[in-house]
């Protein structure tokens, strides 16, 4: 087990240097005045996409975990500003030699926002929640829970299998007693994940958290998801108004640890990136993410304080498989070798961003510096369509116009981009543009619509696992690979190897047959997104994993 941990630290230490670097950069520009920066008042960030609703437990996305972060905590967090692993509701933990037995030493006098007391009763409360959730589409809807533990006590999902969970048991309030059935190389970082965040059980009981209804494509969810969000956190649900486009937090005064700064927290939605600059610039909204790579020296020439985070991501154009033609490797070759990543880079990729070759940053163990990369070949494409007898290709290919994410600043233009090549190579590219939450996410992830698309990633903590294995250890409509079972099987015995030397290069490995011989997704570039906040706020700390916490947040007054 040391040796796991001293990689892991090692790692760790390369994103939390650029990090702190990148931190660093900005505030040596910032301008300055007299103005002193002091509590209360009301800080106004502008989100680029409509949340899914408010349960962690039923969120993916950064638009939807935005708010849930400042509501909630986890048993394990990070360090403000890097991706180094810290305690959050635990104040430390600990596993028995088998990696498969984790103790959490739990804080005391914490409360649920509803005033219930948070222990280790509550602490099991949640885990056996997820384990034991019924229903398909709840299941369906519990996308990271599925990809760290694997399955559920009675599996109603499709690509389920067995659970990595075993049991919880409260040892006494201050002790929570963790079972897995077996080791997984995603913990500890796992126990950060902002899904995993624990919830009041009295709350998830009062507004009936578990039930999660389909009607077609559409999912409804229980009024603890949309109306009473109830975990620990440093800022108290407030309301959604949705016809405003407004969520509303405040400042909780009984947080346990460093209470917010502002009196009120907005999250106003605002889908247009050319309007969310615009209210930047007047004034009426304090910070926006995620910038233009082309805007970014306009702003920061403006007095805005731009800060760049560490390029821990990676942007994808995904293949779906369920579509016979898409089977055939040298098909999906040929796409891989129509795209002119290098040019797409130069000319849409933030400053900063480079091609990608493997699906996960070159700072995560694992990464193989020997794998096939595909340069841009447009002759060489053909050829391999001409090979498959798939000359007359035609695909339809899914994207979000609506949204801005930390690895894809522009969907449209990037989806332009990708189908310019692809019909160049005489691939037939049909367009399908489908907003982020209640259509796109649904149509791909969840239908298998698609067959291809665009979509990426932005690691949750430093393991090969919450990259390649959130991707590819199971079988995903996102993919069709549900034939891939050595694809799946090699992550899973990748992510369960404990010596250090064998997981590197079981993982290597992993990384070389994803190239060149499965190929479900093509990587398109990792980017370092930015955030952008207005002269007057101070106290915002970038985090390479997106995950701002906005306590540490004042407004000068």
């Amino acid at each position: 087990m040391q040796g796991r941990r001293l990689r892991t630290a090692v790692a760790i230490a390369a994103v939390t240097a650029l990090a702190v670097g990148a931190a660093g950069c900005a505030e040596s520009e910032r301008d300055g005045d007299s103005g002193e920066a002091k509590t209360g008042g009301t800080f106004i960030f502008a989100g680029a996409g409509d949340p899914k609703n408010f349960d962690p437990i039923f969120n993916d996305d950064g638009e939807s975990f935005r708010p849930i972060r400042q509501m909630f905590d986890t048993l394990v967090t990070h360090k403000p500003g890097t991706a180094e692993l810290t305690g959050g509701l635990a104040e430390s933990w600990e596993h028995d030699e088998s990696g498969k037995v984790w103790t959490f030493k739990l804080r005391q006098g914490v409360k649920f926002h509803d005033g219930t007391p948070f222990n280790a009763a509550a602490v099991c409360y949640n885990f056996d929640r997820w384990y034991n959730m019924k229903g398909a589409a709840a299941q369906a809807n519990m996308i990271y829970y599925m990809d760290t533990f694997g399955g559920f006590a009675k599996n109603e999902a499709e690509g389920a299998g067995e659970s990595v969970y075993n049991k919880c048991e409260a040892k006494d309030d201050g002790t929570a007693v963790l079972t897995l059935n077996k080791y997984k190389g995603a913990f500890p970082g796992a126990f950060a994940l902002t899904s995993l965040s624990i919830a009041s059980p009295e709350a998830l009981k009062k507004y009936d958290a578990d039930t999660v209804t389909q009607n077609g494509d559409s999912f409804a969810y229980s009024a603890f998801a949309n109306e009473h969000p109830v975990g620990t956190g440093p800022f108290t649900f407030g309301g959604w108004d949705k016809a405003k486009g407004e969520i509303t937090l405040n400042r909780n005064p009984d947080y346990w640890g460093d209470k917010a700064k502002v009196d009120k927290l907005i999250i106003k939605i605002i889908k247009d990136e050319n309007t969310r600059k615009q209210e930047l610039r007047a004034g009426t909204v304090h910070g926006i993410d995620f910038p233009a790579p082309a805007d970014r020296k306009a702003l920061a020439d403006e007095g805005f304080q731009v800060i760049d985070r560490p390029a821990f991501n990676i942007l994808y154009l995904g293949i779906n498989q369920k579509n016979p033609k898409l089977k055939d490797l040298r098909v999906r070759q040929a796409i891989a070798y129509a795209l002119n990543r290098q040019q797409l880079v130069q000319t849409k990729g933030p400053g900063g961003a480079k091609v990608a070759d493997e699906l996960m940053p070159d700072t995560v163990l694992g990464y193989a510096p020997d794998v096939q990369k595909y340069e841009y070949n447009p002759e060489k494409a053909k050829q391999l369509l001409k090979e498959a007898g798939a000359e007359n290709l035609t695909l339809n290919f899914y994207y979000p116009p609506d949204v801005t994410r930390p690895y894809m600043p522009n969907p449209q233009e990037i989806f332009t981009i990708l189908a310019n090549d692809l019909q160049a190579v005489g691939i037939k590219v049909n367009g399908v543009p489908r907003p982020w939450n209640g259509g796109f996410k649904d149509d791909v992830q969840t239908f298998g619509k698609h067959d291809l698309h665009i979509l990426g990633w932005t690691g949750d903590y430093n393991d090969p696992g919450n990259f390649v294995g959130t991707f590819f250890g199971r079988a995903k409509a996102e993919f069709g690979d549900q034939a891939m079972t050595d694809m799946f099987e090699a992550i899973t015995k990748a992510d369960g190897t404990v010596d250090e030397a064998g997981k590197k290069a079981a993982w290597e490995q992993v990384n070389r047959d994803l190239a060149s011989k499965w190929l479900p997704a093509v990587p398109v570039w990792h980017a370092p997104p930015a955030i952008v906040v207005t002269k007057d706020v101070e106290g915002m700390v970038a985090s390479p994993l997106t995950d701002e916490r906005f306590n540490t947040v004042s407004v000068k007054q």
